[in-house]
């Protein structure tokens, strides 16, 4: 004889779209980091790129990349354990990977198209990680 199973049934809150878009901003941010990388030390050979501005980029974007790493831990435990405080804490510094991406995409030293572009494409994906990280803790807090 077969057993029933009683009582309540679980739901899975995660967000799959979230749990993809972590995925592809932490491959793209890679990309994002070693382009950046590759071309401050770029404009550092063809411009006259004062030194204390040089190493406040670099200090800068390896910060960011510290942030970054951090940002996508917590964003991708928070959704995969249906948890609002580290989901939380990820939207939270996603703020300072924002302003840090609009640094390189506005204030720092020289500015190139590549800059605009790969800058504008992070922005985009932070917006819509946001979106999807409001409507998931939502999902789990309810």
């Amino acid at each position: 004889m077969a057993a029933i199973r009683r009582g309540r049934t679980s739901v899975v809150l995660s967000s799959v779209s979230l749990q993809i878009l972590f995925y592809l901003n932490g491959v793209y941010y890679i990309v994002y980091f070693l382009a950046t990388l590759l071309m401050i030390i770029y404009k550092s050979q063809v411009f006259t790129y004062p030194g204390d501005f040089l190493a406040l980029d670099l200090l800068l974007l390896f910060i960011m990349g510290i942030l970054e790493s951090i940002r996508l831990y917590f964003g991708t435990k928070g959704n995969l354990t249906e948890e609002e405080a580290p989901l939380g804490v990820s939207l939270v510094l996603s703020v300072g990977s924002v302003i840090l991406s609009v640094y390189f995409l506005v204030w720092q030293t020289y500015v190139l198209r590549a800059d605009v572009i790969i800058n504008a494409v992070l922005l985009v994906t932070y917006g819509l990680e946001g979106i999807l990280q409001i409507i998931a803790i939502a999902a789990f807090v309810s």
